[in-house]
């Protein structure tokens, strides 16, 4: 995935009946900023991939261990890698009897469930 980059915007300077003002940012912001981003991003892959991992449908595991291997954790992209990944995705029921969460459409399911999560632990980790 395409990294976001941050960075330091230039100082502003306004005029308006007399006054003069100047707005100018730390030296640092940008430099800041994508420190705080590139960890956020990093446990925000890793909770994503936590909270999903009982949503995939497990056989043999090779399915659900296959997002370990093949994500770019901290980049942004989930991804499970087997020959038969697609057709588990969108071709199987959305829960099994034995395991009512594991199923079809994975990522949908877990993020219909967990969105309010989701949002307040992306709050969380890049809070000041």
């Amino acid at each position: 995935m395409a990294e976001a980059t941050i960075r330091t915007p230039g100082t502003v300077t306004v005029r308006q009946n007399g006054v003069t003002m100047e707005i100018a940012w730390e030296p640092d912001f940008g430099r800041r900023w994508n420190e705080r981003y590139e960890k956020g991003q990093f446990r925000y892959d890793e909770e994503v991939l936590r909270m999903v991992t009982p949503y995939v449908p497990v056989d043999t595991t090779m399915l659900r261990d296959s997002a370990i291997v093949a994500s770019d954790i901290g980049g942004g992209l989930l991804e499970w890698a087997t020959n038969y990944a697609t057709k588990q995705y969108y071709d199987t029921a959305d829960s099994r009897i034995y395991a009512p969460l594991a199923g079809g459409h994975w990522g949908e399911r877990c993020k219909a469930d967990n969105l309010v999560y989701f949002e307040s632990f992306a709050r969380k980790v890049v809070a000041i």
